[in-house]
């Protein structure tokens, strides 16, 4: 946690700043050039840089060895790098889109996630899986979903879901340094590229140096003291407005960053709602079975006596609509959020 603090401290004090898309290059380059046996794969990631800047400008440093672009198979190359990883290097492996999962879903779920545990810890998988999540911009149901709740639902995976551009260097400096497998996702709204605008927030002062964000560290990103809001990704940022909105009523919300799903941070939310009294989860992947329930019963799990309302504000149970007005309504927006801390707070 003082590391933490620290890194958040000079984070503010530097007039140097970036968005997510190249605080996480600026990351992948630093590891590269520390360590030759990390190397970068996936489709359109080399010659073209990722159709979300994902590893923009790192060809030209690294070359066609090390930003590998590979043919149209998931299941090939994701295993290839559960492969490189086991023979001890660090690969990354990225999927376009986190809904062609499952095209390669043995892969991650039987060889990535469980190989440690098959073989009796005889090898481990120190690879990064990265992926592209969420909506917002009209690009239906099979481009359009977060699913992160899917992969921290299976054992043997770290996840990982960064907001901010100083979160997205620290997190995955410390995923391509972990030995165990991590799913790294980036929301595409937030990576800062020209034809999809972030909104105000996940640009921010990040450090030249090389630092760690630790796993299974929660970041509260406004403090309050009537109601608890925490979320992930993109929705951190829309809450923030709601609860910046909220304030002129007279609502004084939290906003908890969860920043990782496994590991989850759950003391940091139960002794913000010890304080509050009332919990309003938001999430951009499904309702059902999902992150928004299992935050509520971990806090319920805790016997808070004093809880006295719960809100959940996720995506339905459909698949993601095409048409704009249809997607933005089924997709949480800030006045969802507001109207969810309303309604936990006049209970």
């Amino acid at each position: 946690m003082a590391q933490q603090e620290e890194g958040q401290a000079e984070a503010r004090q530097t007039d140097r700043s970036l968005t997510m898309s190249r605080a996480m290059v600026e990351a992948i380059a630093n590891e590269m050039r520390e360590n030759e046996e990390v190397f970068y794969m996936g489709e359109d990631v080399a010659d073209y840089g990722g159709i979300f800047d994902s590893t923009q400008g790192l060809l030209e440093e690294f070359g066609h060895d090390r930003i590998m672009d590979v043919p149209i198979s998931e299941t090939a190359y994701i295993g290839a790098a559960v492969g490189a990883a086991q023979q001890g290097m660090r690969p990354i492996a990225e999927l376009m889109f986190v809904d062609f999962f499952g095209v390669g879903m043995d892969q991650i779920y039987n060889q990535m996630a469980k190989n440690t545990y098959m073989s009796g810890g005889n090898v481990s998988v120190p690879m990064v899986l990265t992926a592209a999540v969420g909506g917002t911009y009209n690009d239906a149901a099979q481009h359009s979903q977060t699913l992160y709740g899917t992969f921290a639902h299976l054992p043997g995976m770290k996840v990982v879901v960064p907001s901010t551009a100083y979160d997205a260097k620290g997190l995955l400096h410390n995923a391509i340094r972990d030995d165990d497998p991590v799913v790294y996702l980036f929301h595409k709204r937030l990576m800062g590229i020209g034809w999809l605008p972030a909104p105000d927030g996940p640009k921010t002062g990040v450090p030249e140096d090389d630092y760690t964000i630790p796993f299974g560290s929660a970041d509260v990103k406004r403090e309050g003291e009537d109601v608890t809001v925490v979320t992930l990704g993109l929705h951190v940022h829309r809450a923030m407005e709601a609860a910046e909105s909220l304030a002129d009523d007279g609502i004084d919300a939290e906003v908890i960053d969860l920043r990782t799903l496994v590991p989850l941070d759950v003391d940091t939310v139960r002794e913000s709602v010890a304080k509050t009294g009332r919990l309003v989860v938001v999430d951009e992947d499904y309702r059902s079975f999902g992150v928004t329930g299992e935050i509520v019963a971990r806090v319920a799990e805790d016997g808070l006596s004093d809880l006295e309302a719960v809100e959940r504000v996720a995506v339905p149970d459909v698949p993601i609509p095409y048409a704009r007005p249809m997607e933005d309504e089924v997709i949480p927006g800030v006045e969802d959020i507001s109207q969810a801390v309303q309604n936990a707070h006049q209970e």
